[in-house]
């Protein structure tokens, strides 16, 4: 089916009390696995493409992006496209024009003061250009002055920077600090939940939720019951892509076919976003929301 947009999805998950998935795709086997999982869970799906993964392409955002566009065109379930974690602007420039409804601009590195600035412009250009526009903040309370990623251990987000962050930048959604850290390859993360509830009452915007593959099952449903309403997943896919193609080439050490271990690997994927799909997403999803799901891309 054509391309659905990240605000469909995430409204229609908030509507119903539950969040979207999103997975960070790097390779075409991975963007296959995506849309086969989400088919096998039949939920609608968030397809996100790193500024990281663009690099990887040769900085080049179109091959990755036009293989997810043909393969939302035949998928069976609604597919969004996003650009994660661009801190780029002139690759912020060519979301729209590449295929994207959405975009995660992150200043998170900058001082708070220029965080805000950079975010705010970079919100009004993509409002212009028909984009959603999601950003994170992670300062520890009281000390906004402090540049920190979001996803540094030890760091949370205080509800009333994140409130007045929303409300100085304009921004769609809001990944916050909670517990969870980028590339865990163990699901030790320790959500904070009581924040999340305070930051969900505080903040008018979707919260998202990034490093989720460092959360286990029981509370990655308590954070989406405490009001996140996007989650993302990247780390659990590599994992289990790398891990199925080094058992094959252990097990066949004189494969020289990719296509042997990279089926494989394509299966092991789709596994993983399935089961992650239950967990974020566990309700079917109504006629009336999958109606509302698939209304334009369009801002």
């Amino acid at each position: 089916m054509p391309l659905v947009s990240t605000k469909s999805l995430v409204d229609s998950a908030a509507q119903r009390g539950s969040a979207v998935a999103a997975f960070n795709i790097i390779t075409l086997e991975q963007l296959e696995a995506v849309i086969l999982g989400a088919e096998a869970a039949d939920r609608s799906v968030i397809l996100q493409i790193s500024e990281n993964a663009v690099r990887f392409h040769g900085g080049h955002v179109l091959p990755l992006t036009r293989a997810a566009l043909a393969a939302s065109e035949q998928a069976m379930v609604g597919a969004a496209l996003h650009l994660d974690h661009v801190t780029d602007p002139a690759l912020l420039h060519q979301a729209a024009d590449a295929g994207f409804s959405s975009v995660m601009f992150d200043a998170g590195a900058a001082p708070h003061g220029e965080n805000i600035a950079r975010t705010a412009a970079a919100v009004q250009w993509g409002h212009a250009a028909g984009l959603y526009v999601e950003a994170e903040l992670g300062y520890v309370g009281g000390k906004p002055d402090a540049p920190q990623s979001a996803h540094a251990d030890g760091t949370r987000t205080d509800p009333r920077e994140a409130a007045d962050y929303v409300r100085r930048t304009g921004v769609d959604a809001l990944a916050v600090a909670v517990g969870t850290s980028h590339a865990m390859t163990t699901r030790s993360a320790r959500l904070d939940q009581i924040l999340i509830a305070e930051l969900t009452a505080a903040v008018a915007v979707p919260l998202v939720l990034h490093g989720s593959s460092g959360v286990d099952d029981r509370q990655l449903r308590s954070a989406v019951e405490a009001g996140m309403r996007k989650v993302n997943i990247g780390t659990a896919l590599n994992i289990a892509y790398t891990s199925a193609i080094t058992r094959h080439l252990v097990a066949h050490p004189n494969t020289v076919d990719p296509r042997k271990y990279l089926l494989e690997a394509r299966a092991a994927v789709s596994e993983v976003v399935t089961a992650m799909i239950h967990v974020i997403d566990p309700n079917p999803v109504a006629a009336g929301d999958r109606a509302a799901e698939s209304r334009s891309r369009l801002y």
